[in-house]
């Protein structure tokens, strides 16, 4: 059994991962400044007595080195999250997602801790492959568009995490998530089922942004969760960049209206353009397929739950948010 550090710990990904630890027999310790986070993620876990939660940014580095003393696995899931939070806040975006890595690679090196960071497929830009493999070419645009600063500023963090492998032997593992949903993920930063299911379920219209054409993976966390555990205990993975998420792609059109059907909702999907949400200088991605053959070979399994058990999941546990708000 281990110590670990599960940074954003708080957050959507983070606490389901710090609970599957804590079930795995670990001590885990959660560092979250709650910006994004919520104390309420953890509220099965917060009297667990092998979790300690410290509330502090990891753009702290006091905060991150004491949160960090004795962690034999740092989990690095704390990050500028969402394509809203980055157009509104790309300064922001890069400050939380660089300076930080770097210093808790240091910290890491300094004793040998095994080291999990979190990626994301937007470090792919806009690559025009059908599927996109681990070591395809990343293709971002041009700087004057601000949603590019986080796909950016993610792949710094996995040049410098593989520089530490690389240089010191530290042993990391990259995962680049690609649309991870389930219980506890809110719609506020532009995770499109939580905002669609919560858009069903008080009879809005479903908001679908440009011609409904893009096409998207969708995994439930909980897989996620497990891909990340069994890559921090292969020994092979160390080194390498992984991609994590579903490979079955659907469009956002047929996403809204498979949401209003399993919900019985009579809502209807209308179709706005990107600027009125995220300005004009928003670009997007049409599609967004990973090729997961290499974390298959890697651990023996991939993300394959069926989006409808997802969805019903999604609908189940927003159901109960919205009854115990009422």
């Amino acid at each position: 059994m281990a110590r670990c550090l599960v940074t954003g710990g708080a957050g959507f990904i983070g606490s389901h991962l710090a609970g599957r630890l804590l079930d795995g027999g670990h001590d885990v310790v959660v560092l979250d400044n709650l910006s994004t986070g919520r104390k309420s993620n953890l509220d099965r876990l917060i009297d667990h007595p092998r979790l300690r939660f410290v509330s502090g940014s990891i753009t702290d580095p006091l905060a991150a080195a004491e949160a960090a003393r004795g962690a034999e696995a740092i989990y690095h899931l704390a990050a500028a999250v969402g394509v809203k939070l980055v157009a509104d806040d790309p300064v922001r975006t890069i400050e939380t997602n660089i300076y930080p890595t770097d210093q808790l690679l240091r910290l890491a090196v300094q004793s040998g801790t095994k080291f999990f960071l979190a990626s994301t497929s937007e470090v792919f830009g806009k690559n025009p492959k059908d599927r996109w493999n681990e070591e395809d070419d990343l293709q971002f645009g041009p700087t004057s568009r601000p949603r590019w600063a986080y796909g950016a500023s993610k792949a710094i963090d996995e040049f410098l995490a593989l520089a530490y492998h690389q240089q010191f032997g530290l042993p990391v593992v990259i995962g680049r998530f690609f649309n991870v949903v389930g219980p506890r993920q809110v719609g506020d930063y532009g995770m499109v089922i939580p905002r669609f299911v919560g858009q069903a379920l008080r009879g809005e219209p479903l908001v679908v942004y440009d011609d409904g054409k893009q096409e998207r993976c969708f995994a439930h966390v909980s897989e996620v969760v497990e891909c990340i555990v069994s890559l921090m205990e292969t020994p092979g993975a160390a080194g390498q960049v992984f991609n994590i998420g579903g490979d079955e792609p659907i469009s956002m059109r047929q996403l809204a209206e498979e949401i209003v059907r399993r919900t019985g909702s009579a809502s209807k999907v209308v179709f706005r353009p990107y600027d009125e949400a995220y300005g004009h200088r928003f670009e997007d991605v049409r599609r967004r397929v990973p090729d997961v053959s290499r974390l298959e070979r890697t651990i023996g399994r991939k993300p394959s739950l069926p989006l409808g058990e997802i969805l019903d999941d999604v609908i189940r546990a927003t159901r109960e948010t919205i009854a115990e708000s009422e």
